[in-house]
């Protein structure tokens, strides 16, 4: 057909961009315009169509006629009104849809605002595609942040992936995109398709997903949340001082704990596996969306989008829903450090560096072969911040452990000289990274108060669980990696040379109470060939479990929340592989199930004893009884509680047992016995003190009192006043 020419008609370069798909700002040509001359224009975008029919929202029907490269023109007389497209082809067929190009932008200029100063604490209800109501109609609103794009198209299930019908327009400066398709289904498979400075176009997936394509299939997906939360008493009621409060955490994998399980079908079973084990808090390593299982969940590509392999946002909001009912906290890994190179994820996302550094002394992590976020950018910021707030707040996540802070922290780190950028003061810190770790934990608790950020921090740096405002990173906690690393190199060693490494049990208390520090045995300690935590004791079978046990003692007695990896808790014997279950099997050795019953009541335990964790970071609250003898092989000290009674700890971590330890106690009288990891119940010889031990007045140690006791052989005993 003729190009018809008509008052206001656009040009020719903009009429060929339109029919290409490559226009900036669609908007601007098609769709209804008020004239300058007067009157109005509607155009709309059908190549290959034999005929175009505008119907008005009164039934009135106005013929369109062409005007070139597939764009179509007609003149509506009277009010604006809503319309739909009847295009007639060639082949007979009629297809009438809405139009996207009559509708205003969905993203208000206060969202623009806060977008380009990088301050949109809520980013995922304006980026990525919000199914909404938008001037009356339902459909969903896609937008994309992508500065150095020249023109964005949305592809998907719903246009059969030509994207040349559905251009986003560019509605700022600062690179946002937008448009909104009436009528979208959800569970529509979609994805970005950008063309770049360099003329290419490249396919990617939404950074701001909500759901996602089971992996492998890359694409996103349109989700709407329709879930009821049930957990208003979980809310109201959890934890408003963790420092000061019982916190025993359970890291879980959660596609190997139990194979086969989805978020639902798992949320009853771990619930009440974990109920019954007394762990305060479920940690799930990272439950964001990743490529390749054998991550383990830490090289994202959907930051938003709970990963599909176990089912979609609601099932994950009945996993945790279920916990909270349960009485258990859910703690979430989160890796804000680095994310994968898939090309059609966040890396060059516009077709240049965006969302990681661009200079190839920053971009890459030499560890992974990861790119790093670009800390230093407003928007990639606005990014992280916003997404440890979506967990918080769209999954009522208790807690975010905050995965690889030392790589953030340094910009040497894992680098050789040279292959770095000093800072502006000629230092190796990170400052942005730090800038950003701050704006993270300080927007978390101000919003969330009881919250818990952890911090996965493994060097010295000072003040990580500091207040932001007193120059501190502001994290909740930190993980005491000296603590863990000294203490399994001791139990690794026979017991016959343990004296000679005594100091690897004591040397940590000179920094116990610098952070507040949770003890983590985790899923890293039990991978890479360095077998399970029971393969890694020293000894025959009987000898294995019986330094298990003491450790685990020492490990819930110590100043420090818990932490222990899943598949620990019963003495697993190998190692650890995300590609089969757990040894669930092992349970049904009787030395085993005791074992699991041994932590069982270390929880209970610890649950209903303040001396164990209500002053954990208060050097008030721990004492050393017998603690620097350099050649023993034992050793004894007190947890005292902010009111109520201490408990005592006695350790003999040698192979032979002491029949007369002189234990020097703060008070005279009976002290029960809490716990004796040697008792028969929990698999041991049965070697103690029959329930009780009488302390009497006197002795040269300091103390008010001295118990004789019995100390079996690599044990630990409790005690507490009886009265």
């Amino acid at each position: 057909m003729s190009r018809a020419v008509s008052p206001g008609t656009p040009s020719e370069s903009a009429l060929r961009a339109i029919g290409r798909g490559e226009h900036s700002t669609p908007h601007s040509v098609l769709g209804p315009h008020k004239l300058a001359s007067g009157g109005q224009v509607i155009r709309v975008r059908r190549p290959l169509a034999e005929s175009v029919t505008i119907v008005r929202q009164n039934g009135t029907r106005l013929e369109a006629a062409h005007i070139g490269h597939g764009i179509w023109q007609c003149r509506p007389r009277g009010t604006a009104q809503p319309y739909l497209i009847e295009a007639r082809y060639h082949d007979g067929e009629v297809w009438t849809e809405d139009d996207p190009y009559r509708f205003a932008p969905s993203i208000g200029d206060v969202d623009l605002y806060l977008l380009g100063e990088g301050r949109h604490e809520n980013l995922w209800q304006v980026l990525g595609a919000n199914a909404r109501e938008h001037e009356g109609e339902l459909g969903v609103s896609f937008a994309v942040w992508a500065p150095r794009a020249k023109a964005i198209r949305v592809v998907g299930g719903f246009n059969s992936w030509d994207g040349s019908g559905h251009q986003l327009r560019r509605l700022d400066g600062n690179g946002v995109w937008e448009i909104f398709i009436p009528g979208i289904a959800e569970g529509e498979t979609y994805k970005f398709e950008i063309l770049t400075g360099h003329g290419n176009w490249v396919l990617k997936a939404d950074p701001i997903a909500k759901f996602a394509e089971v992996p492998a299939a890359t694409a996103s997906r349109i989700f709407k949340s329709n879930f009821q939360w049930q957990d208003a008493d979980w809310l109201e009621h959890r934890t408003k001082a963790p420092h000061s409060a019982p916190l025993s955490i359970y890291e879980v994998h959660l596609g190997s704990w139990k194979p086969g399980l989805d978020y639902r079908s798992a949320a009853p079973e771990l619930a009440s596996y974990v109920r019954k084990m007394g762990f305060t808090h479920v940690e799930f390593l990272p439950l964001a969306e990743h490529p390749f299982g054998g991550s383990w969940g830490y090289q994202v590509t959907g930051y938003f989008a709970p990963t599909s392999r176990f089912g979609n946002p609601d099932d994950f909001r009945f996993l945790i829903d279920t916990l909270h009912r349960a009485g258990i906290g859910v703690i979430l890994d989160w890796v804000p450090a680095h994310f994968p190179k898939d090309e059609w994820a966040l890396a060059r996302f516009d077709g240049e560096s965006l969302y990681e550094y661009a200079d190839p002394r920053l971009a890459e992590h030499p560890d992974w072969g990861t790119l790093v976020f670009d800390f230093g950018k407003s928007q990639v910021r606005n990014f992280l911040v916003a997404n440890a707030l979506y967990w918080l707040e769209e999954f009522h996540i208790d807690g975010l452990r905050v995965d690889a802070v030392a790589s953030m922290l340094y910009l040497d780190y894992s680098r050789a000289p040279g292959q770095w950028r000093p800072n502006r003061f000629g230092g190796r810190e990170n400052l942005e990274a730090i800038d950003l770790l701050k704006e993270v934990t300080a927007t978390a608790y101000k919003l969330h108060p009881s919250a818990m950020i952890i911090a996965e921090e493994s060097t010295a740096f000072p003040g990580v669980t500091s207040r932001t405002d007193s120059g501190g990173l502001g994290f909740g906690f930190k993980w005491n990696m000296g603590w863990m690393h000294d203490s399994l190199d001791y139990f690794g060693h026979d017991p016959l040379f343990r004296s000679h490494h005594h100091s690897q049990l004591t040397h940590s208390l000179s920094f116990a109470f610098s952070e507040n520090y949770v003890l983590p045995v985790s899923h890293d300690e039990v991978v890479h060939g360095k077998g399970s935590l029971l393969s890694r004791m020293p000894g025959d079978h009987w000898k294995k479990l019986a330094n298990l046990r003491a450790f685990l003692a020492y490990q819930w007695s110590y100043p420090g929340k818990k932490l222990l990896f899943m598949g620990q808790e019963f003495g697993q014997s190998a190692e650890w592989s995300q590609q089969r279950g757990l040894d669930w099997w092992t349970l049904e050795q009787p030395s085993h199930e005791a074992l699991q019953r041994f932590v069982a009541e270390l929880n209970r335990l610890y649950r209903e004893t303040p001396a164990l964790w209500s002053r954990d970071s208060d050097p008030g609250g721990f004492e050393w009884i017998d603690g620097d003898s350099p050649n023993s092989d034992s050793l004894a000290f007190l947890r005292w509680p902010k009111s109520g009674s201490p408990v005592a700890v006695a350790m003999n971590l040698s192979g032979v047992p002491i029949d007369s330890y002189s234990l020097p106690l703060p008070k005279s009288g009976e002290w029960k016995e809490l716990l004796n990891s040697d008792a028969v119940e929990f698999g041991g010889s049965g070697s103690g003190n029959l329930g009780a031990i009488n302390a009497v007045p006197g002795g040269e140690s300091g103390f008010g009192a001295t118990a004789s006791i019995r100390l079996p052989a690599l044990s630990a005993l409790w005690f507490t006043p009886a009265g």
